[in-house]
């Protein structure tokens, strides 16, 4: 990857993203990049089928953003403060599909994210996010597990 280049950090706000902090910071210094901190709003149209009011699922989902969006500015404030050239967004979509089409509109070098997120039940029905990225991304992934120990040099 080239200097100045752009790293994307989709986060899902859990001790999971606290954990990738350090991996994201150093990559970014690293090679001097632009460093996009992403968290994806899960729609849900899928509950329309099921005599939910449209105009009551549209008020959550704008209830959730702007939940969302209060609780990324404590993140980036907390993790990221004194970090350069670095962009949140908060947006409304499928988590996987959001990113990928994220990494194509800001033309993403490398994509750092966390193998862990939804577990059990979750997991079997909405799939794995950073399963599907990696298959699909254009960027590189690199995908880390949160919850492993650094290893240390003996």
């Amino acid at each position: 990857m080239r200097n100045k280049g752009r790293i994307l950090f989709p986060v899902d706000l859990t001790e999971s993203s606290e954990a990738l902090v350090p991996h994201a910071k150093v990559m970014a210094e690293k090679f001097e990049a632009n460093l996009h901190i992403l968290f994806v709003v899960r729609i849900f149209h899928y509950f329309s089928s099921i005599y939910v009011p449209h105009p009551s699922i549209s008020m959550f989902e704008g209830e959730l953003l702007d939940g969302a969006r209060k609780k990324m500015q404590e993140f980036q404030k907390s993790n990221f403060q004194d970090q350069p050239n670095v962009f949140v967004d908060v947006v409304l979509g499928d988590p996987a599909d959001t990113i990928i089409f994220y990494i194509k509109q800001h033309q993403i070098d490398l994509v750092i994210m966390g193998t862990h997120g939804r577990k059990g039940l979750d997991r079997v029905i909405f799939g794995s996010v950073a399963e599907r990225v990696i298959k699909t991304s254009s960027a590189p992934v690199l995908v880390v597990n949160p919850f492993m120990p650094a290893s240390k040099d003996k």
